[in-house]
């Protein structure tokens, strides 16, 4: 049905990445795990898209052995920033913290490998300090390394699942108009603006 429904369309399914299974065992889309748990539907940032990430903030420190502190922030930053942003709609809050503390690991790493010979006090009190509310923090003057978990999980807005783009053209519309409501609620990542959106902004079907 769906290879027909396609063909119309000038689409066709790829064998390769198409799979068929039982929901109770899962599957990945998108970075997405999805996945039946006692008949309650989860949907959590795949292994796959952990493992990648991880390797990328990995790589990164590697990288950055001789850099100094604020170019390493500067580079990792926008890493975090990236992947936590994509995975807050899903069930993302522990493997943030998960992955905080991966993060932190490798960054003590770093360090010690930087000062062989001192004492980790020193090390500690050098690269880690308390902002706010907040303890080890990996900061240098204003330059603060983020946290995944400061992410603010943002559920998605489920889609009716007998709904049609191609069919049901106004309920779509109706969906983007609301989401786009939300999303003015937002404030800006990188600077903390609100956002905005354009007056008389409509959207096309």
């Amino acid at each position: 049905m769906i290879k027909g429904f396609l063909k119309y369309r000038g689409l066709e399914l790829s064998d390769e990445k198409t799979l068929i299974t039982h929901i109770d065992t899962g599957f990945d889309f998108l970075g997405w795990n999805f996945r039946k748990y006692n008949g309650k539907l989860l949907v959590k940032p795949s292994k796959k898209s952990i493992d990648k990430v991880t390797e990328k903030i990995s790589n990164a420190i590697e990288k950055g052995r001789t850099w100094n502190q604020e170019a390493l922030i500067d580079t990792l930053n926008p890493i975090i920033t990236g992947w936590s942003n994509y995975h807050q709609s899903v069930i993302s809050s522990e493997i943030f913290h998960k992955l905080d503390h991966r993060i932190w690991n490798m960054l003590w790493h770093w360090a010690k490998r930087r000062h062989p010979n001192k004492p980790k006090k020193w090390i500690i009190s050098k690269y880690w300090h308390s902002t706010g509310k907040r303890n080890w923090v990996f900061c240098k003057r204003e330059k603060r390394l983020k946290f995944l978990s400061d992410t603010k999980i943002v559920r998605h807005i489920k889609l009716k699942l007998d709904m049609n783009p191609f069919l049901d053209r106004d309920y779509f519309v109706l969906r983007k108009n609301k989401i786009g409501s939300h999303e003015t609620n937002r404030r800006c990542k990188y600077c903390g603006i609100k956002q905005r959106k354009p007056d008389n902004l409509k959207l096309r079907p």
